[in-house]
């Protein structure tokens, strides 16, 4: 089909010539432009396809997956924790990091994005010029010109025929969606860390007041002891032996102290500012609220919901649209740069009909020879991609060996912490019958002393196994892909304790 001339088209209205003028940039913005980005189908999990079934979950026939994990706020219910937490994502400045790269990246997407629309510009000009002309007799003549111009126009737009810019788009804004992703799992992250900070410190404070509880009584047996010596009812010997105790405890305390001190530091750098004096009472951790049971036969595919699986995800979608913004460089590149307006000497009949001006000025640009560049580009985006895929399966299978050990966490603490209550009892009670026998001369005090040890190191394993399950609780929670917000799922609510 053969065009008509363009000056055909043209008369004195100058609502009729930006009509013509914007129909083309409009049918070039509505274009829809052939897209050479391949298919992107997500690999298959590179895990099993549930996770290892442990004899101690609380089975729930009804439960429906996907599981929600509860919020923070419903999985860590000591109001102590909860403030401490707020605190951190107020003050934390790695968090605060993530945030900025994610305002980052949002600006690049817009402005990435911002390339698929033509962008509009409007100019006003003035011009003085004192120019020197020869006339027909040879004598030089001096004039000043005077031009002015308005005009409004498209400048060096890309019509995006073979998907080049929508693919650099599409890439940008996968980015973005990626730095979301990574700053939301730097929030769980940091709940996280917060909450096992805290717990060291908890456990760090009961540790320094059963030390000092102790301290109190071996000070006590000790004083019991010197009387019986000055009554001649013992020995130097039970004496010294009482003393390498106190000695023992006193060096101890002084240990836990420093621990108290240094967990408490930690605590203060995690949450990023120094703590107020206003926190509510901790709760000791044999009373720590939290949630600790899923539904049995939980899927693999829950781990999708991860906020750094996700973010590799999109991290993969990304290096997906750069081959085909890689591929799109071997085509040609269309632009259009057009403009309509008025120009005149003089101002008082600047927007004469007369004074229209117009240019249209479309531009290809064939890429010819590049010495391989392109090739290159192009063979490197397939690169990116294939390691964008590894490192997609590496956080699959990362996250899934996270939630297993934690899972097995969960199936053998409680156990393990109700056989260590009952080790506690046993000691308590074989303490109070030594106590009896040394008292009733039956026994010497070497096995009183040994009593009261064991006793010490079996409250003092039992602490350290109430953490350890707190610690293994928080595990879960993150590697599950945590709860930012306050809500409920198919989460069977256990108190641990």
């Amino acid at each position: 089909m053969e065009c008509a001339p363009l000056e055909k088209h043209l008369d004195h209205d100058p609502g009729k010539l930006k009509m013509r003028l914007l129909v083309p940039l409009s049918l070039a913005c509505c274009m829809s432009a052939c897209t050479l980005t391949p298919k992107l189908e997500n690999p298959a999990l590179p895990v099993p396809a549930h996770f290892p079934i442990q004899k101690s979950f609380v089975m729930k026939s009804d439960a429906q997956l996907p599981v929600q994990l509860p919020g923070w706020r419903d999985m860590f219910g000591d109001p102590r924790l909860q403030r401490l937490i707020d605190l951190a994502q107020q003050n934390n400045r790695d968090l605060r990091l993530a945030t900025l790269n994610v305002e980052a990246a949002q600006a690049m997407s817009r402005i990435q994005m911002a390339g698929r629309l033509p962008s509009v510009s409007a100019d006003a000009n003035s011009a003085r010029e004192r120019a020197i002309s020869s006339s027909s007799t040879g004598s030089a003549n001096r004039e000043v010109i005077q031009q002015v111009g308005v005009s409004v126009g498209v400048s060096a737009f890309e019509l995006d025929l073979f998907g080049r810019v929508r693919a650099l788009s599409d890439a940008s804004l996968a980015r973005y969606f990626a730095s979301e992703n990574g700053r939301e799992a730097a929030q769980i992250i940091l709940v996280g860390a917060v909450a096992d900070t805290y717990f060291a410190q908890q456990l760090a404070h009961e540790q320094y007041q059963l030390a000092e509880q102790t301290l109190a009584d071996w000070r006590v047996s000790l004083t019991l002891a010197r009387l019986k010596k000055t009554s001649m009812q013992n020995s130097d010997l039970d004496i010294a032996q009482a003393e390498n105790q106190v000695a023992l405890a006193e060096a101890d305390l002084q240990a836990r102290e420093r621990t108290l001190a240094k967990a408490s530091n930690a605590l203060q750098l995690v949450v990023g500012s120094e703590l107020p004096t206003d926190l509510p009472e901790a709760l000791p951790l044999e009373r720590q609220p939290l949630i600790a049971r899923l539904p049995a036969g939980l899927p693999a595919q829950v781990l999708l919901a991860r906020p750094d699986v996700r973010q590799a995800e999109q991290q993969l979608v990304a290096s997906n649209a750069d081959i085909g913004a890689a591929r799109a460089a071997f085509f040609p590149q269309i632009s259009l740069t057009a403009s309509f307006g008025y120009a005149s000497s003089s101002f008082g009949d600047l927007f004469d009909p007369s004074q229209q001006v117009w240019k249209f000025v479309p531009q290809i640009t064939q890429p010819l020879f590049q010495a391989g560049r392109l090739r290159a580009e192009l063979r490197l985006a397939k690169i990116r991609k294939s390691e964008a895929i590894a490192q997609y399966e590496r956080a699959i299978q990362i996250a899934f060996r996270e939630v297993a050990d934690a899972l097995a966490g969960t199936a053998t603490f409680d156990r393990q912490i109700e056989a260590q209550l009952r080790a506690v009892k046993t000691a308590e009670r074989r303490l109070e019958l030594s106590d009896l026998r040394y008292q009733a001369g039956l026994d010497g005090r070497l096995e009183l002393l040994d009593s009261q040890r064991q006793l010490y190191a079996a409250r003092q394993a039992l602490l350290e196994l109430r953490r350890d399950d707190m610690v293994n609780t928080v595990a879960l929670y993150k590697s599950l892909g945590g709860g930012l917000q306050h809500r409920s799922g198919n989460v069977v609510s256990v108190s641990k304790g």
